[in-house]
């Protein structure tokens, strides 16, 4: 197994944040096997969707209906509504997986990996990347 962290940069605003190239650069020569993709954050998730065509922003229409950035929510601290930020990996997973064949990500021809986050407070993120199976050198 071979892993990595990136750090990303998120900004104070909520955002999918598409990583698809950082990840392809990072397996590119690698072999076969399979590609996690993993956020250590309670306030993150992994998304694989297309971008650039307005379902990212969609995304974020769906959450803010969903997971509205108001009073409701018991965990307290932060920014307005960020109790919600908590709630968002249960809906939105801090992981995803992607076959690689050839050194190669196996995606779908508009889909993307990216990076979810609602959290205004925190600006830059991790993003745990680890390629599992017959990798070449």
């Amino acid at each position: 197994m071979r892993s990595e962290t990136l750090q990303v940069r998120t900004g104070d605003r909520e955002r999918v944040l598409d990583i698809t190239a950082q990840a392809s650069s990072w397996v590119r020569g690698r072999g076969d096997g399979i590609l996690h993709v993993f956020v250590p954050h309670a306030t993150a998730g992994i998304a694989i969707l297309e971008t650039g065509a307005g379902s990212d922003d969609d995304l974020l229409s769906a959450l803010a209906d969903l997971l509205p950035a108001d009073d409701r929510w018991r965990h307290r601290h932060g920014s307005p509504g960020h109790g919600r930020s908590h709630v968002l990996p249960a809906l939105v997973p801090p992981y995803a997986t992607v076959p690689v064949i050839g050194g190669d990500l196996a995606l779908g021809t508009w889909q993307s990996i990216c990076v979810v986050d609602l959290n205004v407070d925190n600006h830059v993120r991790e993003v745990r990347l680890s390629l599992l199976g017959d990798q070449a050198s």
